[in-house]
């Protein structure tokens, strides 16, 4: 007697979607029909599920998760993980095996924003639809099945970041003292500011505040600081004709040399052929 039913799609990425696109592995739904483990690791993919009803368990990188109706999870095959439906409460699954040059990084990005491998979003409906056009692109044979998947896949981790967002908002708002750190470097941004000034002026340990603001604002405080000085600098070039070494200083850089630099390196041109271009 079979412990499952699916309907799946398996698909083979051609090479320029491997190098370009977020791509689909596999994609489909199962149906429980009694407890059976689906155990992986060491696999370059990662999976996303969402659970339509009944409930299990989620073994993933050492924990042991509970997992019932309306919970969505994002694990990285990686690592070990395995999942078992109920015997009492069988669940149906709609779930994608995904892969690509970007994949890596945007989990790390996720993780780094301090959110969990599982939660529970308002609604499942948009992750689901995006899993249903992702398995309907590939079973038709779409031409553009590639391209829509990388669309369909970003949708899904976009929706994983925002639906996680509004969790954490929803909870518990920026502490705030971050608020004040931010506010206080958004408007200072011209001057010299350390780690250790923040740390005396808001009495905070610094190591505390270096954690807390990334998991806050999704940046270090120095990349924040950093782009707000780029971004006063490029004002500074389309709507002015100040020279390059006094917007360096009217910016906070320490000398043109190192805002050039800066700026080349966040722009990929230097200020001179922004200013020019734009």
């Amino acid at each position: 007697m079979a412990k499952s039913s699916s309907d799946r799609i398996l698909a083979t990425p051609s090479s320029y979607a491997r190098s370009h696109y977020l791509y689909v592995q596999e994609a489909g739904t199962l149906q429980s029909l009694e407890p059976h483990i689906s155990r992986r690791q060491n696999l370059n993919s990662f999976l996303f599920l969402v659970v339509l009803e009944g409930r299990g368990l989620l073994f993933y990188d050492g924990v042991q998760h509970e997992i019932s109706a309306g919970d969505c999870a994002w694990i990285d095959c990686n690592r070990s993980y395995f999942h078992e439906s109920s015997a009492d409460h069988p669940w149906s699954l709609k779930w994608v095996h995904f892969y690509g040059l970007e994949a890596v990084r945007f989990h790390d990005a996720y993780l780094a924003r301090g959110n969990a491998c599982l939660f529970h979003p308002r609604s499942i409906l948009p992750f689901t639809q995006a899993i249903d056009q992702l398995y309907f692109c590939h079973q038709n044979k779409s031409p553009l099945a590639e391209l829509l998947s990388n669309k369909y896949i970003t949708d899904i981790i976009t929706l994983c970041f925002t639906e996680n967002e509004s969790l954490r908002q929803g909870e518990s708002s920026i502490p705030e003292k971050l608020k004040q750190i931010h506010d206080f470097l958004m408007e200072n941004y011209a001057s010299k500011i350390s780690l250790e000034e923040l740390s005396r002026r808001f009495f905070i340990s610094k190591y505390h505040l270096s954690r807390e603001y990334k998991k806050a604002f999704g940046t270090t405080i120095g990349s924040d600081l950093t782009y707000q000085r780029i971004s006063h600098a490029k004002s500074m070039l389309r709507f002015g004709d100040s020279s390059i070494d006094t917007i360096a200083i009217s910016c906070g850089f320490q000398d043109a040399a190192y805002f050039i630099r800066v700026f080349k390196k966040a722009e990929r041109m230097t200020p001179l052929e922004y200013r020019k271009k734009w």
